[in-house]
């Protein structure tokens, strides 16, 4: 029996997997648990310098929630609770990972699976994607955190239309919105995602890291109050620094440590 979820690595990218495609990928309760597992392999392994997220097959990054798990896991407001621990403790790990991370989108990206990518960094998509978060049609509701990854994306109005209207949009409209980063055809969607990655992957880890707790804290906390106003320096104390600035002088590639 095939892995739901697959993890590898290689090239110092970690590649994430949904391995379901007859399911359209859905993520079972134990999936997003496993999730949560991969999450810190990935923090554990400092040889990883960019992760890539994406699903199995032509048809689907991912349809989200199984809905064969409702009847044991989401049957009532007590177990959906429990679920939820498992769900949110997925997404929360995948967007506080320490590494740049990428959601590469062919085919249905919805429910839970939008919501996922909306936790990675960079959203690469084909143009033969289709997104949505139609959980009205279920009669159920979307999170404070799914929430807030929403609206930070595409705005309160996009925001509203997304959830108020159930439909599923096209990738044009996902991009005119901001839901997605970039739209490429289809057949050039895995080179221009590894392409990216190999871009990043140079880049001091510092830095990364850094930029991307400054950047949550700017989102959580727009008036910039008592925020550390040490961090923004804090990588001029690094030997990454001291590394990156020879080898800018004699122009050469850096090689950063991540330290």
């Amino acid at each position: 029996m095939s892995e739901p979820i697959k993890f590898n690595i290689e090239n110092q990218i970690a590649r994430v997997t949904f391995n379901r495609p007859e399911q359209h990928n859905a993520i079972s309760y134990d999936g997003w648990l496993k999730l949560i597992e991969i999450v810190h392999k990935i923090e554990e392994d400092s040889s990883i310098r960019s992760v890539i997220f994406s699903g199995s097959g032509e048809k689907a990054f991912s349809a989200g929630a199984d809905i064969k798990d409702f009847e044991t896991h989401r049957k009532d407001s007590k177990t959906a609770k429990t679920y939820s621990i498992a769900f949110d403790g997925a997404l929360d790990a995948i967007e506080a990972l320490s590494v740049p991370t990428i959601s590469m989108i062919r085919g249905i990206c919805v429910g839970g699976g939008c919501e996922l990518s909306m936790a990675t960094d960079i959203r690469i998509a084909s143009n033969r994607s289709r997104f949505g978060i139609p959980v009205a049609k279920l009669g159920i509701l979307v999170g404070y955190r799914e929430m807030k990854r929403l609206t930070n994306l595409v705005g309160p109005g996009n925001a509203s239309y997304i959830l108020l209207s159930g439909r599923l949009i096209d990738s044009a409209e996902a991009f005119r919105m901001g839901l997605i980063t970039q739209l490429v055809e289809d057949s050039e969607l895995e080179e221009t995602v590894l392409n990216l990655a190999n871009e990043i992957n140079p880049l001091a880890p510092l830095s990364q890291k850094r930029h991307k707790i400054i950047l949550q804290n700017v989102i959580s906390n727009q008036s910039l109050d008592g925020l550390d106003q040490e961090l923004p320096y804090t990588n001029f104390d690094s030997a990454d620094f001291q590394e990156g600035k020879e080898a800018f002088v004699s122009r050469r590639p850096p090689n950063f440590k991540g330290r």
